[in-house]
């Protein structure tokens, strides 16, 4: 399972996956990272650097955390896309196309001037989440989504 939290500055990435329940992060930042909750992470319980300093924590790399750089990632169903946008300017998609057995993400691409900011990985994310959400299966054909996905 693969979620984006969203919090006014940063956004913060689990995927399940990867997680081998080492609990840093509940014992770190319970106000946030609370496993008797649904959804059991809630950004709006600690400031952003106590997030950020209880997620770099985290052995196994299931969570991770970026910086939003004042940047919107949303679902855009009937364009197949997720679509990341600065104001009202679209400076990145992620691509999918429909399959027999899902989605299949066949590009992503954000402008040069916003690059090694995360927003790729953000824009991935956001169709992993909306897939898992729909319960399709999703690959990839991108190499880029290829290897956030494996």
């Amino acid at each position: 399972m693969h979620r984006l939290y969203v919090k006014d500055n940063i956004t913060i990435f689990w995927n399940s996956d990867k997680c081998y329940h080492a609990k840093k992060c509940v014992t770190g930042c319970p106000e946030v990272f609370n496993i008797n909750r649904k959804p059991w992470i809630d950004p709006t319980g600690a400031d952003s650097t106590k997030i950020w300093q209880t997620v770099e924590k985290c052995p196994s790399g299931a969570l991770t955390v970026t910086y939003n750089h004042d940047v919107d990632v949303i679902y855009d169903e009937a364009g197949q896309r997720s679509v990341a946008l600065h104001g009202t300017d679209m400076i990145g998609e992620c691509d999918y196309e429909v399959t027999a057995d899902g989605w299949n993400i066949c590009h992503t691409e954000v402008s040069p001037e916003f690059g090694g900011k995360q927003i790729a990985k953000r824009l991935v994310f956001k169709l992993l989440e909306e897939a898992e959400k729909r319960k399709i299966s999703i690959a990839a054909t991108c190499s880029y989504a290829d290897k956030l996905i494996r």
